[in-house]
């Protein structure tokens, strides 16, 4: 028993123990969103956290511990975001040929999303700290949590408020288009890129493949502008 726990206390300490724990766990997740027929509300980074959760409670893993492990998957949303310069190159001339609606759609959909989670918050009365935390939750990780960072909100929390907007957004995004008789690819792609990032993204892509063009498109041009448009809401709104 003694032989174990100098064991987990050596391997605990180690970044190589969470990175695998990490891959290992969406690995599991995603197998079993395949075996499910990939439903809405079966979404692989849901079911990661679920399973990792209970690991770290149980072991007194502290965050910055497993973050040294985890950061080297963080490390790689940067180029990740970078490539989304691809989907918009790729698809170049349906996108100047839709330029004003796509324009327009991606200025209502950026405003709402950052100035609806401003004014609700201020609702609910909530600390400024976490109103600044909040406003960029729209957008993919290395831009929301760099424009919390210039802001003065909380990074990590911004962190975990993004997750649970593109899973919340991942599972919700086909029921809603379809009780909203939305048949669009485009359209359908575009509202979960702006609204849930690359979880959202990710989603359309494995349910429509020009609905995940539209998204990855819709997630590129939502960071770019998200990063302009939150300073000027928190100051007119705040």
């Amino acid at each position: 028993m003694n032989d174990f726990v100098s064991l987990w206390s050596y391997l605990s300490a180690t970044p190589l123990l969470w990175l695998t724990a990490t891959i290992a766990a969406y690995l599991i997740a995603k197998s079993l969103a395949a075996r499910l027929g990939n439903p809405s509300w079966a979404n692989p980074v849901l079911m990661s956290v679920l399973l990792l959760s209970p690991v770290l409670v149980l072991t007194k893993t502290d965050y910055g511990t497993y973050f040294e492990g985890a950061q080297f998957i963080h490390f790689l949303l940067g180029p990740a975001t970078v490539a989304l310069a691809l989907p918009l190159w790729d698809n170049r001339a349906t996108i100047q040929k839709s330029v004003i609606p796509i324009l327009c759609a991606l200025v209502v959909g950026s405003t709402v999303a950052a100035g609806s989670a401003i004014v609700l918050a201020q609702f609910f009365d909530l600390p400024l700290s976490v109103l600044l935390s909040l406003a960029p939750k729209s957008t993919t990780a290395p831009v929301a949590l760099g424009i919390s960072e210039a802001v003065g909100g909380i990074p990590t929390l911004t962190a975990v408020l993004v997750i649970l907007t593109g899973i919340i957004g991942a599972i919700t995004v086909t029921p809603l288009m379809n009780i909203l008789s939305i048949t669009d690819w485009q359209a359908r792609g575009f509202a979960v890129g702006v609204a849930a990032h690359g979880i959202g993204t990710a989603r359309a892509f494995k349910v429509n493949p020009i609905a995940g063009a539209y998204a990855g498109i819709a997630m590129a041009l939502n960071a770019l502008l998200t990063s302009l448009i939150v300073p000027i809401l928190i100051r007119w709104l705040t």
